[in-house]
């Protein structure tokens, strides 16, 4: 997937949400202004408001200028995902994202979670702003919100007792990541008033999408990619995910003590990171993740079948193909 393809597919529906998002956050406040300047400059790849569009297409009846709606709910969902960030630099003490320094970094905790609260209720005026099932997307909105806490603080739980299974990590990583991604497209589809079962296509094809993005993050924990974090991180903050897990599938229960023994102190032990490192290798948990991984983009792809030839169900296959090549 070539992410300037799809922006000039999406055209002016693209530029109308890139749009909505810089009215959105304006401000008098400078230091509040040139902040959110700054964090709109390293803004990543926007693929949030990118789903959103590309659904809103693909269960519109043409090509034509998406509504107004389509555009707001776009945009609320990328307002969402950066205050989220926000906020997760203060958790995890991040001192840089993107490339650039967190605002975490710059000017401390108080100062992301109060910019992280401007994003996350210029998000909320977005879709009370719409006039379509803005209730039903405010619902949305509140899930996710819901989910990413519960996702936290269920990780931390794991974290201190070691003992992560397989439902337990895609449980996680559905409400700290998968859930963004259903909203984006759900929102979308309930803009164009699509019905409840392409609804339900759009859900089940975000759901699996976001669980394959955040697999592969996890392998490139792994096995290194262009994340802008070190090989390892994750163990650093003793979580267990999907390639030690596909290891831990392999081997003997002593091995397995021994192994999560390890990961519990690894936040500070060189030594036990390497040991935990040098297990995935020995026993194929990279190989178990991309089968995993692959699942879930074929999941993906699948669920779209239903819906009519267009380019918007192209790129989204596209993208979810992507997802499995992606290094970064």
């Amino acid at each position: 997937m070539k992410r300037a393809e799809v922006i000039g597919y999406l055209g002016r529906d693209w530029e109308r949400c890139c749009a909505r998002i810089e009215r959105a956050l304006t401000t008098d406040i400078e230091l509040l202004g040139s902040i959110n300047a700054s964090i709109l400059e390293h803004g990543g790849k926007k693929l949030r408001p990118m789903l959103s569009l590309l659904s809103a297409r693909a269960l519109s009846s043409g090509d034509g200028p998406l509504s107004e709606d389509s555009i707001r709910y776009a945009a609320a969902v990328e307002l969402l995902h950066n205050a989220t960030l926000l906020h997760d630099d203060v958790a995890d003490r991040s001192d840089t994202r993107r490339g650039a320094p967190t605002v975490m970094s710059l000017l401390g905790g108080t100062a992301a979670v109060l910019v992280g609260d401007f994003w996350l209720v210029r998000a909320v005026d977005e879709v009370l702003s719409a006039e379509s099932r803005r209730l039903e997307v405010i619902e949305l909105f509140s899930k996710t919100l819901s989910d990413l806490a519960e996702g936290e603080m269920f990780q931390l739980q794991k974290a201190g007792s070691d003992d992560t299974t397989e439902e337990d990590y895609l449980r996680i990583i559905y409400c700290k990541t998968a859930s963004l991604f259903v909203t984006s497209c759900v929102a979308a589809a309930k803009s164009v008033d699509a019905s409840p079962q392409d609804e339900e296509i759009m859900r089940r094809y975000a759901k699996a999408l976001g669980i394959a993005f955040q697999i592969q993050d996890d392998i490139l924990d792994y096995a290194g990619g262009d994340l802008g974090k070190p090989v390892g991180q994750d163990l650093r903050e003793q979580k267990i995910t999907m390639p030690l897990l596909g290891a831990l599938s392999s081997a003997d229960e002593k091995t397995e003590r021994r192994i999560r023994a390890a990961v519990r102190d690894a936040a500070d032990s060189e030594e036990k990171r390497s040991l935990v490192l040098g297990f995935v290798d020995e026993f194929g948990g990279l190989d178990y993740a991309r089968r995993r991984l692959q699942d879930y983009v074929d999941e993906a792809v699948g669920t779209l079948s239903p819906l009519r030839d267009s380019q918007a169900r192209e790129h989204l296959i596209a993208l979810a193909e992507y997802t499995a090549r992606r290094n970064r």
